[in-house]
């Protein structure tokens, strides 16, 4: 297994796990990622721009995400309190192929995420999901999240909604 920054040549790869993703959030019930996000053009432009990275194994993809360096809006007011102040990093769009699920992928996905921050200098990891999404929520602790509060998306297709919102210190 590998990791690897996304490229065009696996979009359709990247595109297909998220619709399992999505009808995996319809089947227990939640609204997350119902409303036309994450799309194609989202994860064409994270491409493109470099933050979208992949779990591969023999060519092919276990898993995706993106990662941020830059302040994310959704993350300025908190109701609660993040583990630390000032700069971090932060993942989204964290999804797994239905095949590999409960295989590590996912723990995988956010050590790898966690090593690029640290290596990055940021003191920190910052995650989101939906309140409802029980099996996220799991897989954060168990890599070592801590739940800090709630936030409200302040962008998107999404805008608006509640979210339960994960901070992980990084050990230098």
């Amino acid at each position: 297994m590998k990791f690897e920054v996304a490229t065009s040549k696996y979009l359709d790869s990247i595109c297909e796990i998220t619709e399992q993703a999505k009808a995996q959030l319809r089947r227990i019930g939640i609204d997350q990622w119902q409303k036309g996000y994450p799309s194609r053009e989202i994860w064409e432009e994270d491409i493109e721009i470099g933050r979208s990275y992949i779990l591969t194994d023999e060519g092919k993809v276990l898993g995706a995400f993106a990662y941020q360096e830059i302040p994310d809006a959704s993350y300025y007011e908190i109701d609660g309190k993040w583990l630390t102040d000032g700069a971090y990093a932060s993942m989204h769009r964290v999804c797994v192929a239905d095949a590999c699920k409960g295989q590590g992928v996912a723990g995988r996905l956010f050590a790898y995420g966690c090593e690029k921050a640290r290596e990055s200098g940021f003191p920190s990891m910052r995650i989101d999901t939906h309140p409802g999404n029980i099996p996220m929520q799991k897989a954060l602790k168990k890599a070592g999240f801590q739940q800090c509060g709630t936030i409200v998306l302040a962008e998107g297709s999404e805008k608006g909604d509640l979210r339960i919102a994960f901070e992980k210190i990084i050990k230098k």
